[in-house]
């Protein structure tokens, strides 16, 4: 396995990033975030790229924080934990969610602290049966962190995400779909090939409109309905402005399959 803390792949319109830390079960390192921060600003920025899929390396797709550079007892005094959020964790999940592009997330294994809320934050969330969710944070005497907080309580309730940061009680695959808090669950031996079929068809599809479509859900969760009646009504107007969507008819009316270029 390379050294490399993040791999880089990219096929047929597809940016695969795989954290590769699995001896640390992906734990996050300055460099990870470093290398990851930079993989999403080339994905924003090459037209070439229309869907990210993003996966971890062996038996867990991430751990969170690595903890092995945090001992107390070695350290002067306590740590800005506070300095290590705002320099590397609040950037990635804002990277993420205003990407104008899918994001895909194949959790494979273990998804646990900043490592679950990462994955909460794509677009689209497929994870292996045998994978499972922690909000391990309270085990530390921490808050949840790179915006757990927002998400599970819009995805899944106050109750429930109280409940689960509280406990630190890990959820299954199953259960998370079941809640509503990621798409699907599937087979273990299915999750590579069925995460990327589906990033395939992603960037295949009209990805500026797809783009919009994020920009319009994203806002959703902070404004009134009046608010979100004008901003889908100013979207839909860049949207029958762009190629995409002229191939999309044209395609219809002669019954034949559309090719999308992903730009406006």
């Amino acid at each position: 396995m390379s050294e490399e803390p993040l791999l880089r792949e990219t096929s047929e319109g597809v940016l695969t990033l795989t954290l590769n830390r699995p001896d640390k079960l992906n734990a996050f390192t300055p460099d990870m975030h470093r290398a990851l921060h930079v993989a999403l600003g080339d994905a924003a920025e090459d037209a070439a790229i229309r869907a990210v899929l993003l996966t971890g390396a062996g038996r867990g797709f991430c751990a969170g924080q690595d903890l092995g550079d945090r001992n107390p007892d070695a350290a002067d005094g306590p740590p800005d934990l506070g300095e290590t959020i705002e320099t590397f964790y609040n950037p990635l999940i804002r990277a993420i969610r205003s990407l104008a592009k899918p994001v895909v997330c194949a959790v494979n294994g273990v998804a646990a602290g900043a490592g679950a809320n990462i994955a909460l934050a794509c677009d689209i969330v497929l994870a292996a049966e045998g994978a499972k969710f922690v909000q391990s944070f309270s085990k530390l005497g921490l808050v949840p962190d790179s915006g757990g907080t927002w998400m599970l309580a819009r995805l899944i309730g106050e109750a429930r995400a109280k409940a689960l940061f509280l406990t630190a009680e890990p959820i299954t695959a199953s259960q998370a779909a079941e809640w509503g808090l990621i798409w699907r669950a599937v087979p273990d031996a299915e999750l590579m090939v069925e995460a990327r079929q589906l990033a395939e068809k992603l960037a295949a599809g009209p990805t500026f409109g797809l783009g919009l479509i994020k920009q319009a859900v994203h806002a959703s969760a902070d404004q009134s309905l009046d608010a979100s009646l004008d901003l889908e009504r100013d979207l839909q107007r860049r949207a029958g402005r762009s190629a995409d969507y002229a191939e999309g008819v044209r395609a219809f009316l002669q019954r034949r399959k559309p090719t999308y270029s992903g730009v406006e």
